[in-house]
């Protein structure tokens, strides 16, 4: 997706927030929620990592506490031309990852323990590789925006539903407080994932590239796809605005999987890898030597202590 489209969505996102503003309080609520979409902006650009990071428990982890798992991210930002992120862990059952960030300069990568301890190296590089690729194509605050701003769009929408009801003239009515209350949290869903969807297709691609083999990060996620419909995510339920920031939606409510589905779906994205796997066949890739593997005896990533120590 151009930047010029995924500009074009966000001003959508906004617009949408003014207009709920103007169904609370006609032009003068409009003009307010352009205020609060510009501080929203302001305050995701400066404080996205930090706040995703929070909402789903994540803990900074360095070279001490997680050697072989920030040795990997360190090889592959290497690779992919991008400084060191941070790197931290959530202490989650589901395997899955995201990054966040406002720049490259200034970007996380997050993995679940459960992601750590269900993948071989060489899925565990693809995976880190796609992340890594978010952090190049800056959509790691394309996507925490977008997901302040929906967010922030359900909680004006709920409540709109309890001051509109108790306007006389200017405001929306029950009918159309009720209307507003489902139909603009939609809207941002359906906006939100427009860009999420087309973004992960190039992150995937990108990722590939980076780690030069398309088909670990296509075990990957059909190995993470699998787990997050058994296993729940219960820091992702409470904030299912970041849903689309991860590898694999790690909500539950995956049913409606083309229209409401704030990914591809995996047997396309596999489909795509296969097929990029073709064109980079003759290539080598990033392999468990040149990531630093441990050895020992205990696996991929020395069990007998664990990754994240």
């Amino acid at each position: 997706m151009s930047y010029f489209k995924t500009a074009v969505l966000l001003a959508g996102l906004t617009a949408l927030f003014m207009g709920v503003g103007y169904l609370i309080g006609g032009s003068g609520g409009a003009v307010i929620a352009l205020v609060i979409a510009a501080g929203t902006n302001m305050f995701a650009y400066w404080n996205s990592d930090r706040m995703v990071l929070s909402m789903h428990g994540a803990r900074e982890v360095d070279a001490r506490s997680a050697p072989d798992f920030v040795r990997l991210v360190a090889e592959l930002a290497g690779r992919a031309q991008l400084p060191m992120p941070k790197v931290y862990l959530m202490d989650n059952p589901q395997p899955n990852a995201f990054a966040t960030g406002r720049d490259p300069q200034h970007a996380a990568v997050a993995a679940t323990t459960g992601l750590l301890q269900s993948l071989s190296r060489e899925e565990l590089a693809g995976v880190i590789a796609h992340e890594l690729a978010h952090i190049k194509n800056h959509d790691t605050l394309i996507m925490t925006i977008t997901a302040t701003i929906a967010g922030a769009i359900s909680m004006i929408a709920q409540f709109g539903m309890f001051f509109g009801g108790h306007r006389d003239n200017n405001g929306p009515g029950i009918v159309g407080s009720l209307a507003m209350m489902i139909l603009a949290p939609l809207a941002a869903m359906i906006v939100q994932m427009a860009i999420s969807r087309t973004r992960e297709y190039s992150a995937d691609n990108m990722g590939a590239r980076i780690c030069g083999q398309p088909m670990w990060l296509a075990s990957a996620l059909v190995k993470i796809d699998n787990a997050a419909h058994r296993i729940p995510n219960m820091d992702a339920e409470r904030s299912p605005a970041t849903a689309h920031m991860f590898i694999i939606n790690p909500l539950s409510g995956q049913g409606m999987d083309n229209l409401f589905s704030t990914h591809p779906s995996t047997e396309n994205r596999v489909r795509e890898l296969q097929r990029l796997a073709g064109e980079l066949a003759p290539r080598g890739g990033f392999t468990a030597a040149t990531a630093g593997a441990t050895g020992g005896g205990h696996g991929p990533w020395g069990r007998s202590r664990g990754p994240w120590g």
